[in-house]
């Protein structure tokens, strides 16, 4: 039988033992792992692996030994309690073992639980599972978690008091991090607010947040955008020994700038502007770009992007003889300038 993309969640949060078993497939490796972590700790409870109630079966080992699954699921174990057979990585060259599996299944037997990459719709595997009465096929698709498997995420952490300014923020942080990350930033807010009854705010999630590679470099453009020019050339020595090139300077500059003329040109005012913005920006950052969006106004940002790239066009013409480091320098000097007047 399909899971669909509705149902499985509550599933894998509380799957059902008497099933004969369950495929789990997908392109992302880490979404389709972190979703069979999840099935089997419920089956199993937290002591399942201690007490042999869980056989792992690496594909490669099934290929070399195709009764190791069905051994598995037959075999008899010390301690009460559901047990599952587990075989990672499966491909359709293990079709045949996994469905003789599924055929010799009864009741009592370990739950066989399957993961697999990407299977066609005409896949044995993806077949069998989808067309038992007593398994389940689930596709774990490339996107981002929704507001409710967010919710239970924060929930299983302890986490259960959250602002709506933060659960908007988690919701955007969930967009920019891969489902590892983004599931090790709820483990850490929940080490960072123990003992601490208080809701969570976007200020903890900031806190807790994986720093971005571009720390300096935002640095420099709220240096520009927010006139102190002064600052200029410290920073920039540092990004130029970090390697930065002056190419993606001026582009990372020009995206932010364009972020800026989007949110003050909006017709509903530059908050609304910032809220519309795609991926969506939280926390203090937010509240910082709406003031120099503000602070700038549509007609200066459209200046400052002109200025921009007639200096992109200056970097990338072959008759450019000037230092393009700084060539970039003296466009943002030019623009925290333009900022102050």
């Amino acid at each position: 039988m399909k899971l669909s993309g509705r149902d499985a969640p509550g599933y894998f949060a509380r799957p059902e033992a008497h099933r004969t078993g369950l495929l789990i497939y997908g392109p992302d490796g880490m979404r389709v792992a972190l979703k069979r972590q999840e099935v089997i700790a419920a089956l199993i409870g937290p002591q399942g692996e201690e007490e042999m109630r869980l056989a792992r079966i690496p594909a490669s080992d099934l290929r070399k030994d195709p009764a190791l699954l069905t051994d598995a699921v037959k075999a008899q174990g010390f301690f009460p309690g559901p047990r599952v057979a587990f075989v990672e990585d499966a491909t359709e060259t293990l079709a045949k073992t996994i469905l003789d599996a599924l055929a010799d299944w009864a009741e009592g037997d370990a739950q066989i639980i399957v993961t697999a990459s990407q299977l066609k719709a005409t896949s044995k595997l993806r077949k069998a599972f989808e067309s038992h009465p007593n398994a389940y096929a689930a596709a774990i698709y490339d996107e981002p978690p929704s507001r409710a498997e967010i919710e239970a995420a924060l929930a299983k952490a302890g986490l259960r008091t959250i602002g709506p300014e933060a659960m908007t923020d988690l919701t955007a942080l969930s967009r920019d991090l891969d489902p590892g990350d983004f599931r090790q930033t709820i483990e850490k807010l929940a080490l960072y607010k123990l003992s601490d009854d208080s809701p969570v705010t976007s200020d903890d999630i900031v806190a807790c947040a994986p720093t971005s590679t571009e720390a300096d470099l935002d640095d420099v453009l709220n240096i520009v955008a927010e006139s102190r020019s002064g600052e200029i050339g410290p920073v920039m020595k540092k990004l130029k020994a970090q390697g930065v090139q002056p190419v993606g300077l001026c582009i990372g500059a020009t995206r932010h700038f364009r972020t800026l003329y989007a949110a003050a040109s909006d017709p509903g005012g530059a908050a609304q502007g910032i809220a519309r913005m795609r991926p969506p920006i939280f926390g203090p950052r937010r509240d910082r770009m709406l003031r120099q969006a503000q602070n700038w106004g549509a007609p200066r940002l459209e200046q400052a992007l002109t200025l921009l790239t007639d200096t992109d066009l200056q970097l990338r013409s072959a008759g450019q003889h000037a230092p393009a480091m700084a060539l970039v320098e003296r466009t943002l000097i030019r623009l925290a300038m333009m900022a102050g007047r």
